[in-house]
């Protein structure tokens, strides 16, 4: 059976059913063992912009270079504008 097929059927369940069958599902899902690309009790490393001491400063002069190109595309659209008139 396609999900094509289970689409309407679920959704004319209640919400206490679909709450049920999501339990159901997740918990299949759980006992499958290579969905999962994370192993068990590994660490893994999770970049964050803490202690990313500069950052701010980069994003900041990044925003501002944009701000300057659409400025410039801006103002050139506008002038292509007039002449055209």
């Amino acid at each position: 059976m396609t999900l094509a097929e289970l689409l309407p059927a679920i959704q004319q369940l209640s919400a206490t059913e679909k709450l049920k069958l999501i339990r159901i599902l997740a918990e299949d899902l759980d006992v499958v063992k290579d969905i999962a690309p994370l192993e068990t009790f590994k660490t893994y490393e999770l970049p964050t912009p803490y202690d990313s001491f500069g950052a701010g400063a980069v994003l900041m002069e990044a925003l501002k270079q944009t701000k300057i190109v659409v400025n410039n595309v801006c103002n050139s659209s506008n002038e292509l504008a007039r002449e055209s008139q």
